[in-house]
């Protein structure tokens, strides 16, 4: 009688990395996911507070609101300025990652503030409409409405964001291209999640990755969509690789962890892209986890990458960005 031998988890083998992973599971427990929403978020909220850096003297915040009709709603926002502010005009408007179920303002406040410190560039931070109190196409409908309060004040923007927060950037550039009207001059996305094909690539050899796995992704997008099958689903604001071709949209620069499920959706992007004409480069970062901006201040090769993303996104604020 033969028994099939343990899938596989794949680890990096970098001690800083894996010490992050280890002080993120002291915090937040991989099966944070099958609490429920107030539970999960609460062990968040505390892992996100425990891992967050010393606000950069330099910056500066204000927090205020965004109003929306339809339905009538107050979006809390908050810009961060460099009190040498460079790149007047353009403001990176981030998406935060979390799952749709997770995060705030709070939550990646010291992503949005090194960001700031390091680029010079004013970065708007909101908290959208998170599920499963609020589905498709909610967090969409609060990303669109920061956007256009932007470009009311004559902002050009950058629209960035990890993980969740990447597939909403990505899917605000869709929407943008089909309504008409400004457009945002750059998309800055960080281990996104666009909704790849599940059945292959990395998405089965990381699918027990660290920080993140497959099972644990799709429990998150069952709850922002109410539980729909991925393989129907042809909306591409809520999967972006679903759109029929990517021709117009703003140049990219898009960076992806090796040892996360999400990898291939990536690099896939942005081969669509460039095969569509549109100015893109792809960055994976080996042994590095998802969510692994927060391990910046204790790993050398996540505070490489983030220094990458700094330099690409003043690239994209200048419009020089070059695949």
């Amino acid at each position: 009688m033969s028994s099939s031998a343990p899938t596989p988890h794949p680890m990096p083998t970098d001690p800083e990395v894996l010490a992050y992973i280890a002080r993120t599971n002291a915090f937040y427990p991989t099966d944070a996911y099958t609490l429920s929403a107030e539970d999960n978020r609460a062990l968040y909220n505390k892992y996100a507070a425990e891992m967050r850096g010393p606000m950069p003297p330099e910056v500066s915040t204000t927090d205020f609101a965004i109003s929306a009709n339809a339905p009538q709603r107050q979006i809390p926002a908050r810009r961060y300025r460099h009190a040498q502010q460079r790149h007047v005009g353009t403001t990176l408007l981030y998406l935060h990652g979390g799952g749709f179920l997770l995060g705030g303002l709070e939550s990646h406040a010291d992503a949005c503030a090194g960001l700031c410190a390091a680029t010079g560039i004013d970065v708007l931070a909101i908290a959208y409409r998170l599920a499963p109190e609020h589905r498709h196409p909610a967090q969409g409908e609060d990303v669109l409405a920061a956007f256009v309060h932007l470009t009311a004040l004559g902002e050009r923007v950058v629209v960035g964001g990890d993980s969740a927060g990447g597939n909403l950037a990505a899917a605000l550039c869709l929407s943008k291209r089909a309504l008409g009207g400004p457009m945002p001059v750059g998309q800055l996305l960080i281990y996104p999640g666009l909704g790849g094909d599940t059945s292959t690539g990395s998405y089965i050899s990381n699918a027990h990755a660290p920080m993140l796995t497959t099972q644990e992704s799709a429990s998150y997008f069952a709850l922002r969509s109410g539980g729909l099958d991925r393989l129907a689903v042809s909306d591409p604001l809520l999967m972006p690789l679903k759109a029929r071709d990517f021709g117009g949209m703003p140049p990219a620069f898009v960076v992806t962890a090796d040892i996360d499920p999400l990898r291939d959706d990536g690099r896939v992007y942005v081969e669509r892209l460039q095969a569509d004409g549109v100015a893109a480069r792809y960055r994976n970062e080996p042994e590095l986890v998802h969510g692994y901006l927060r391990a910046r201040h204790l790993s050398a090769r996540a505070a490489a990458s983030f220094a990458a993303m700094c330099e690409a996104l003043e690239q994209l604020a200048s419009g020089t960005l070059r695949p």
